[in-house]
């Protein structure tokens, strides 16, 4: 496999639905509304963020991330980066490569810590890559996500200081 990370465009709109739809329309690791059409998907992927970026091997995009400021003003020097790989592609390093980049672009911009606001407690794999990536869980929230059949688990705050 010769994954390459790079910046996204317009003309990315396309492979970015491909990886997203089927893991919104599971509902099993972001909280958002499993029905989202996909140019309400699109939108939130891309407004407001300060960059999208996406993986891909031999021209597929295999997978996507986003990075944004926590918060404006007082919080703005921590990133928060939303991460997704196509199901197909899962168990391929896709993902592990983005966090990877994902850490580089981020200190690279001057940010001074990635904080993820809410990692499902289910998304085992997620975890492992995180913590082995040197993020801590910093909060639980206790039935914070409304798992389609789990039921209520809990999600994390993960935090990794750059």
């Amino acid at each position: 496999m010769s994954l390459h990370v790079r910046l996204a465009g317009a003309s990315d709109h396309d492979a970015v639905w491909r990886v997203m739809e089927p893991i919104i329309r599971s509902g099993e690791t972001y909280a958002l509304p499993r029905e989202m059409p996909r140019n309400e998907a699109l939108a939130y992927w891309f407004d407001a963020a300060l960059s999208v970026y996406v993986a891909e091997d031999n021209g597929e995009v295999l997978g996507t991330y986003c990075v944004r400021k926590v918060r404006p003003a007082g919080g703005s020097h921590i990133a928060n980066c939303g991460y997704m790989v196509g199901p197909w592609a899962a168990g391929r390093g896709v993902g592990r490569a983005m966090c990877e980049d994902s850490i580089e672009r981020t200190r690279a911009l001057g940010f001074r810590g990635i904080q993820y606001n809410f990692v499902i407690s289910t998304n085992e794999r997620a975890i492992r890559l995180y913590k082995d990536l040197g993020f801590a869980i910093v909060g639980r929230l206790p039935g914070a996500f409304a798992h389609p059949t789990m039921g209520y688990v809990d999600a994390f705050v993960m935090f990794l200081d750059l």
